[in-house]
């Protein structure tokens, strides 16, 4: 019985990772789109997102079905809730790449942002690849001190929002109401992003220490 929990607990780890290197693409990708207005880059993005709802759902899958045959207990049990916690958080960061991309197909042939804002989203996709490519090792490799240490990543990523609503709120904005809503709601893309990485992240120090975070 341990050991057929320990093979479904390693497909359900692989499962995290995969969507997390995914998930890291994805924003990659949609963030390309979003800059450049490559309108293929965006069109990968929204198919892949299938993708990783595909994974979210087996590891559902798999976690029902180990509480359903095995009942773990202790650390066991609190490895399976952990795993439907952190999908749950890639899931969305995944959906979050999807807005991202959707944002740049609706604007295309014209890149969705304009000159003045590239910077600011361009250290904001930094950030989020940095907390992403944070998520992923830390699910690969677990490591409580790791994991606590993406809040400062965070930290960045709430900076560089403040920054953003800064240009937008400037008295002498120039691009109207419109490209203003499309900047607000892709900053909250690029923060939330980041939060759910976080997310993920305190769900594994719980895991490791078995002390709620957060």
């Amino acid at each position: 019985m341990r050991d057929d929990f320990r093979a479904e607990l390693h497909v359900v780890s692989q499962l995290l990772v995969d969507m997390a290197e995914a998930s890291r693409a994805a924003m990659r990708d949609a963030t390309r789109a979003l800059l450049t207005a490559d309108r293929r880059a965006a069109e990968a993005v929204i198919v892949h997102d299938e993708e990783i709802d595909s994974r979210y759902r087996q590891v559902e899958e798999r976690v029902q079905d180990v509480l359903a045959r095995q009942a773990p207990v202790a650390k066991d049990l609190r490895a399976m809730i952990t795993a439907l916690h952190v999908a749950a958080s890639l899931e969305r960061m995944g959906d979050l790449a999807d807005h991202v991309a959707k944002t740049a197909l609706r604007r295309h042939p014209s890149p969705a942002v304009p000159a003045e804002l590239r910077p600011v989203f361009t250290d904001m996709a930094a950030v989020a690849d940095r907390i992403a490519g944070l998520i992923t090792t830390v699910l690969s490799k677990p490591d409580a001190d790791l994991a606590a240490g993406l809040d400062l990543e965070d930290d960045a990523m709430d900076e560089l929002h403040r920054s953003l609503f800064t240009l937008l709120l400037a008295p002498d904005w120039p691009y109207g109401v419109e490209t203003a809503v499309d900047a607000t709601l892709l900053g909250r893309f690029y923060e939330r992003y980041a939060d759910h990485a976080v997310s993920a992240g305190q769900r594994v120090v719980y895991l490791i220490t078995g002390e709620p975070v957060g």
